[in-house]
């Protein structure tokens, strides 16, 4: 490994043009370039173009194909490759640095004007396509923690790993917002709130960038997938979406303007239509909104093939050539073509005989260079191997570990059944996601839909095992009692519950994205729900174990249950810090970053509106969600004093403090969330019956009392009018804290 470190050290610094073109012009090096070299520049593609074997049939470990990729600099002239080759998976550290620094070594000896490649990656969970790489919760769970600095250090975590494979580009994280709990990509987003999610965005862009892009620590974002993605009116992925222009500015645009704001270098489009238009041909969306209105400047890429899709799968274009041509003039910079060059081909095209200005191009290969500048790359394709002594450490492992505890959420514990401390009882798991490290970490895991066992990180513990640990073998008993979609020996099943004090079920969710996990209902699997009513006849204690890719519905068994976990999908040390939770060693202080639905077609939100209140009787009872937004348990108890006002009047660019003291009560040390919410009492735009405004996350020993103040401003309580302008309106607001209600005036 030293070797080769040192070897890939020489070959940098012999790379011709790169240190000494660190300072040099963007304008100067397009003013250089030919159309063909400017449509190499948006030109991006698989690994598996450039690789041996056949495109998403790749030899492994993949391995460069020198012909490809010399035809591919040479002849189109290529500026980025992203992630392991179609249907592939994990790549070693020494491979990934073997595969970059070749292609950079190929295109700086054979490219006219030695433009380095920029190497994108999928790095959704952490590093997920690196053997051995750090991985977090899925986005979902560390919204879960309700703790942006946690977030904030894992995506740091990522970035640094990211970088060590010598990848300086990162395809997250996903600011869609969680309001189709249908949908397959569900786990991606951080939940259903606009301010939760525009906090965690915030985190995720400055521990991936940091504040200089530029450090060999650091990766460029992606925040995707503009805009509106995550509502299709189906709930199955990359189906149409039907939104008005107020609902996108209110509940869809916050989160990319925020990031945007935290200075996000690129950007992802959505695959999907809204309203019929497709969004990679929508000027209205890719331009006057997101360059005119928002004041993006970096990077805006496509998802996969999505170009071609305008012609084979919309069918607004007639041809190929037309959907590149109204895929650029709407406003796209890079096309992830990715299997092969017929865009490359076809944009060149369009150029040379005047169907798309060459200044437009200008614009877009502008900004891809100045992307690669900010980066470093002309000086540093990437760095030596010997900087990253910490990719795959203990010390980040601890960091994922202390993520996956602060997102598992505590849903019921009757009895006070959790934790479980009596070390004679025997104790009985089961279910799907007992001994399976894939259910804990889901979708881009190692490979795209994260189902290959093979590439497992070593030395992981599953729930079961690391119950194991924690109570011993003797004490643990185990049967499988079903897949997540077929029961497996279930009479050895219950005869084996018959003989423990305690159950425990592991239900879970086969790990997927995209098109391949859309459902058609959110019922837990019929299999899993025979398991759990089998086992609960026993009348003995039972605890679930929820791990999904989106809230499945689980009414019929919560009654019954004793207790409830619900996980997510918490990563690679999700299954130590679920048993650390059960054990009691951690106190769990996850809140739902979700409404969780009591039926299929429940998808009623929190910051729902009066009318969704009513019920079939006429009362005001409708809302009756199976758990709340905002909702978790704790092993300690925490009591709030009155709140306080520093004013009740709000005018002008007048703050107000509000503040309020939290005391935990109980027994043990715990995290609690401390959650403000206002509702506006009337408005122009019918206002929900309350909206999160704020929250703070606390950490008290038993007894300990600490004064919790926000400080709140009239843009606090804006929305979007019909004008489709943000504006805080005059009248009364009523302050939510706990069960605590009090109101200011607002002028």
């Amino acid at each position: 490994m030293r070797k080769i470190s040192l070897f890939f050290i020489c070959m940098i610094f012999t790379l011709p043009g790169f240190a000494q073109r660190g300072g040099i012009s963007i304008d100067s090096i397009v003013s250089l370039m030919s159309i063909e070299e400017k449509v190499g520049q948006m030109t991006q593609v698989d690994l598996g173009v450039i690789a041996k074997g056949e495109n998403c049939k790749l030899q492994t470990p993949q391995e460069l194909d020198l012909s490809k990729l010399n035809l591919a600099i040479t002849k189109y002239k290529i500026g980025s490759v992203l992630n392991v080759g179609c249907g592939s998976g994990t790549i070693s550290l020494e491979n990934w640095r073997k595969i970059i620094g070749s292609i950079q070594n190929e295109n700086a000896k054979y490219s006219r004007l030695k433009i380095p490649v920029i190497y994108g990656v999928d790095a959704i969970h952490g590093v997920n396509y690196t053997v051995g790489g750090t991985l977090f919760p899925q986005q979902i769970g560390q919204a879960a923690t309700w703790n942006p600095a946690l977030v904030e250090q894992a995506n740091a975590i990522t970035a640094y790993e990211t970088r060590a494979s010598a990848i300086p580009w990162n395809f997250s994280p996903v600011l869609d917002i969680g309001r189709q709990p249908l949908w397959s990509r569900f786990f991606e987003t951080y939940g259903e709130d606009v301010y939760l999610a525009k906090t965690m965005a915030k985190a995720a862009i400055n521990g991936l960038q940091g504040k200089d892009v530029s450090s060999p620590y650091k990766v460029a974002a992606c925040m995707k997938h503009f805009l509106g993605y995550s509502y299709p009116l189906s709930g199955k992925d990359r189906t149409p979406a039907w939104i008005s222009d107020r609902e996108l500015r209110e509940y869809f645009v916050p989160t990319f303007q925020q990031a945007i704001e935290s200075g996000a270098k690129t950007i992802m489009i959505n695959s999907g239509d809204i309203n019929g238009t497709p969004v990679h041909a929508n000027y209205d969306i890719l331009t006057v909104l997101l360059r005119n209105e928002l004041g993006f400047k970096g990077v805006a890429v496509t998802d996969w093939e999505d170009i071609y899709k305008l012609e084979k799968v919309h069918r607004v274009a007639s041809s190929k050539k037309e959907a590149v041509k109204m895929a650029i003039m709407a406003g796209i910079d890079m096309s992830m073509t990715p299997l092969d060059f017929e865009f490359t081909e076809l944009l060149v095209e369009l150029v040379k005989e005047g169907s798309i200005p060459e200044s437009r191009i200008n614009l877009s290969v502008k900004r891809i260079l100045t992307l690669k500048k900010e980066l470093g790359l002309f000086a540093y394709p990437f760095y030596p191997s010997d900087q990253y002594p910490k990719f795959g450490s203990k010390e980040y492992a601890e960091v994922s570990y202390q993520t996956a505890c602060e997102s598992v959420t505590l849903l019921k514990n009757q009895n006070t059944i959790l934790p479980l401390t009596n070390t004679k009882e025997k104790i009985f798991v089961c279910g799907p996601s007992a001994n399976s490290l894939n259910l804990l970490n889901g979708g881009w895991t190692h490979t795209w839909q994260g189902v290959d066992t093979l590439y497992n990180t070593k030395n992981k513990l599953s729930i079961l095992q690391a119950l194991r640990n924690n109570f011993g073998n003797n004490q643990i008993l185990y049967a499988k009692g079903s897949s997540t979609d077929s029961l497996i020996d279930l009479q050895n099943c219950i005869n084996q519950a018959a003989k423990a004090d305690k159950i425990i079920v592991c239900l879970g969710e086969i790990p997927c994205t995209e098109l391949p996990g859309n459902i058609d209902d959110l019922s837990l699997p019929k299999a899993q729900n025979t398991l759990v009513t089998k086992l609960l006849a026993l009348n003995k204690p039972l605890i679930l174990v929820c791990c999904f890719n989106r809230p499945r519905i689980i009414h019929d068994i919560v009654p019954a249950s004793a207790a409830v976990i619900y996980a997510y999908l918490p990563g690679d040390e999700g299954g130590r810090a679920i048993a650390d939770c059960i054990s009691g060693k951690i106190n769990p202080s996850g809140k739902l970053p979700f409404t969780y639905p009591k039926s299929v077609n429940d998808f009623v939100h929190y910051d729902h509106k009066t009318t969704e209140e009513l019920s079939t009787d006429f009362s005001m009872n409708g809302y009756q969600p199976e758990f709340d937004f905002g909702f978790g348990l704790s092993y300690t108890n925490f009591t709030y004093s009155a709140m306080e006002f520093s004013k009740t009047t709000l005018s002008g660019n007048d703050s107000v403090e509000v503040s309020i003291t939290i005391t935990n009560a109980g027994k043990r040390a715990g995290k609690e969330v401390v959650q403000l919410y206002y509702k506006d009492l009337f408005a122009s735009i019918t206002p929900p019956v309350k909206k999160l405004c704020n929250f703070q996350k606390v950490e008290l020993n038993s007894g300990e009392s600490k004064k919790i103040r926000f400080i709140l401003k009239k843009e606090d309580f804006s929305f979007i009018n019909k004008a489709l302008q943000r504006v805080t309106e005059a009248g009364e607001i009523e302050i939510q804290i706990s069960n605590q209600h009090k109101r200011i005036y607002v002028n």
